[in-house]
């Protein structure tokens, strides 16, 4: 999750702690993570790090077309494409419980089992 300095209006509905934590413990995910800033240095460091050729990246943040722009590079520095390794979802303006549906939803459309 990608939360804009987590001052970002956009997310204010939101507990975004409660958020993560539901997703990490009720959806088929490796794991959960906040990061206030990925579209910085340091969250391009940290997509470096974390990302491996193979995997399909879900991201919870702002707009799609935002996400793909803006961590396209850290994608193709590890051989990775945004356009298809990237499934980024929009949670901006919408409480936990929208943001955790939104989210249940997006991964069953690639194929998991989301239930």
């Amino acid at each position: 999750m990608c939360v804009c300095t987590g001052k970002c209006p956009g997310f204010e509905k939101m507990d975004i702690w409660d958020f993560v934590n539901v997703v990490r413990m009720t959806l088929p995910v490796q794991y959960g993570v906040i990061h206030p800033q990925l579209c910085e240095a340091d969250g391009d460091r940290y997509l470096e790090l974390t990302l491996k050729p193979g995997t399909r990246v879900f991201i919870g943040g702002c707009a799609p077309a935002m996400q793909y722009k803006l961590f396209r590079d850290a994608f193709a520095r590890v051989g990775m494409d945004a356009k298809t390794d990237l499934v980024p979802i929009d949670i901006r303006d919408m409480t936990t419980e929208q943001a955790v549906e939104k989210v249940r939803q997006e991964l069953k459309k690639h194929g998991y089992d989301a239930e």
